[in-house]
């Protein structure tokens, strides 16, 4: 036994995570491992989606994917890691990808308190939104997350002790200011091949080997997240707000 883990397991058996994606899959490239684990010791997670739609895919192809593919796929995934609920808000072809046109504020309300996985209904105690990235709809859903994370009145508004933003496997593609540079991880060695299935029930969405999305290279970057800690495999996130 590692001397970090009775400790570690101790605090996640504790946590009710809320994971924030904006699409289908996010939630598997970034916290698959951290959602397996934390399942595994009796924690809850929960993961709203903001958008699924039909898309074009850029793959020489021209290959149209419907979002009720995604959705279908989003299903097996979330039933394949036994997550206590999921959400999926908008299912909409003129949305996805355009995620950045909604107001925020509309965003902000669905995360708070008028979705059905709200933070005021499900009372998380760790929240993990994406990093901000060239993806408009990443960054349009770091900035309502992040504001709907704000404190507040705590008999008023739900308070968050950790909020973290999570990996992607497209963050190295960032300006300098923006770069992503994990200082909290999660161990997930035992839990590596899980986090690929589950990424893997997203079919239509995986790329060959070559692609900094594939299987492949998310098991590389989970590998040498684990190599910055000594250990077989984890997930890198970023403490916005860590209170003990």
């Amino acid at each position: 036994m590692k001397p970090y883990s009775q400790l570690s397991d101790e605090f996640l058996s504790n946590q009710r995570m809320l994971v924030i994606a904006p699409h289908a899959d996010d939630e598997a490239f970034g916290c698959a491992g951290t959602m397996t684990r934390i399942k595994s010791l009796g924690g809850e997670v929960y993961v709203v989606v903001v958008s699924v739609g039909d898309l074009q895919h850029y793959d020489g192809k021209d290959e149209r994917v419907e979002g009720k593919t995604r959705a279908s796929e989003m299903d097996e995934a979330m039933a394949f890691l036994g997550v206590d609920d999921y959400d999926i808000l908008y299912r909409s072809t003129e949305l996805h990808e355009r995620i950045d046109t909604l107001p925020r504020r509309e965003l902000i309300e669905l995360f708070e308190r008028d979705g059905r996985l709200a933070m005021d209904k499900i009372k998380p105690t760790m929240v993990a939104i994406p990093a901000i990235s060239y993806n408009q709809d990443h960054e349009a859903v770091f900035r309502a997350a992040l504001t709907a994370c704000r404190p507040g009145v705590p008999e008023w508004k739900n308070f968050q002790p950790i909020v973290l933003t999570y990996d992607n496997t497209a963050l190295f593609w960032s300006l300098e200011r923006e770069k992503f540079h994990p200082n909290l991880y999660v161990d997930i060695t035992d839990f590596l091949d899980t986090k690929i299935t589950a990424l893997e029930k997203h079919r239509s969405q995986m790329k060959p080997a070559i692609h900094h999305s594939s299987p492949e290279n998310v098991r590389h970057l989970a590998l040498t997240r684990g190599k910055e800690i000594s250990t077989g495999a984890a997930e890198g996130y970023m403490v916005l707000r860590l209170v003990l």
